[in-house]
């Protein structure tokens, strides 16, 4: 299949590339590198440095032949959606609309989404949230991925383009970027291995669902199957505390840094964590890598990275 992967150059959609590359998909991969980096595009995909909202992003759908779109390309920022909604929403609803438009356009068949279960469905009701939550979305950032997610079934009822909406909770793993607030686990092993303290915002108590960015990668290739249509969550089900996450991270490292806290953002939900249970149901997916693995396995790729 010809895939093209949106955001090849970040986190989490170099993994899914590179995956995609060793299942013997053609691979394009679409980046404007305002985040990602050109060195993390695994060899063998096609490349171009192009803004989605750039309209060349149709000639090269056309060139390519693509067939299925992945589509990770976002502001991703909770931050900076919040200190400028409008940048936001040109990022993440206005150029992934010019992106559907595209592949209605080129004849598409499959559109995969990458969307937020830590941030759609806002301060939740039960624990772990089913995909039936009610959403409200409390940051900027959350609300544009909904938004998408209402886009998609647009395009579905009018123009027949199948989709599957991914919403995951927090994830983590190597190749994470370190420099912003998108992964509280790439920042506090970079700062492990700086001799920095952890800081943490709030009292510590708030909870997050930690997944691997493996684990991630495998719904992702479920997804491309004709048969998954629809929104399906990707998490583990389970609340970790940031306060413990920390302390496991110090534990891990055998570094003797100190935890420190800070004012807590106003935006940040208190509690979250999202059920598998649809997913593992239709397609046996299920989380297989255990937090501490994770762990373990992110704070090597950056002891690496400093030496």
């Amino acid at each position: 299949m010809n895939i093209l992967v949106t955001g090849g150059a970040g986190f989490i959609g170099s993994h899914i590339a590179r995956a995609c590359l060793e299942a013997h998909h053609k691979v394009t991969v679409l980046d404007n590198l305002s985040a990602g980096s050109r060195e993390a595009v695994p060899q063998g995909a096609a490349f171009y440095q192009m803004d989605l909202r750039d309209p060349e992003v149709l000639n090269v759908l056309k060139k390519e032949k693509i067939e299925a779109i992945n589509h990770h390309a976002a502001q991703i920022s909770v931050h900076q959606s919040v200190a400028d909604p409008v940048f936001d929403a040109n990022s993440n609803i206005i150029g992934t609309l010019q992106l559907l438009q595209n592949a209605v356009d080129c004849g598409v068949r499959k559109f995969v989404f990458a969307s937020t279960g830590g941030a759609v469905y806002g301060e939740q009701d039960c624990f772990p949230a089913g995909e039936d939550h009610p959403c409200r979305p409390l940051t900027p950032y959350a609300i544009a991925k909904l938004c998408v997610e209402h886009y998609l079934a647009f395009y579905r009822r009018n123009f027949d383009l199948n989709y599957a909406v991914l919403r995951y909770s927090n994830v983590f793993g190597p190749g994470q970027n370190s420099h912003g607030e998108a992964g509280v686990v790439a920042i506090f092993c970079q700062r492990l291995n700086a001799g920095k303290p952890l800081v943490i915002f709030g009292d510590g108590g708030q909870t997050r669902d930690f997944i691997s960015v493996q684990d991630v990668v495998k719904a992702n290739l479920l997804a491309l199957k004709p048969e998954c249509l629809g929104t399906f969550n990707v998490g583990t089900g389970k609340e970790t505390s940031v306060k413990a996450l920390a302390e496991s991270l110090v534990k891990l490292s055998g570094r003797n840094s100190k935890i420190e806290f800070a004012a807590p953002r106003h935006y940040e939900q208190r509690r979250s964590s999202i059920d598998y249970g649809k997913l593992n149901k239709s397609f046996g997916w299920k989380p297989e890598l255990s937090l501490e693995e994770g762990l373990s396995e992110t704070l090597d790729y950056f002891s690496n990275e400093t030496h």
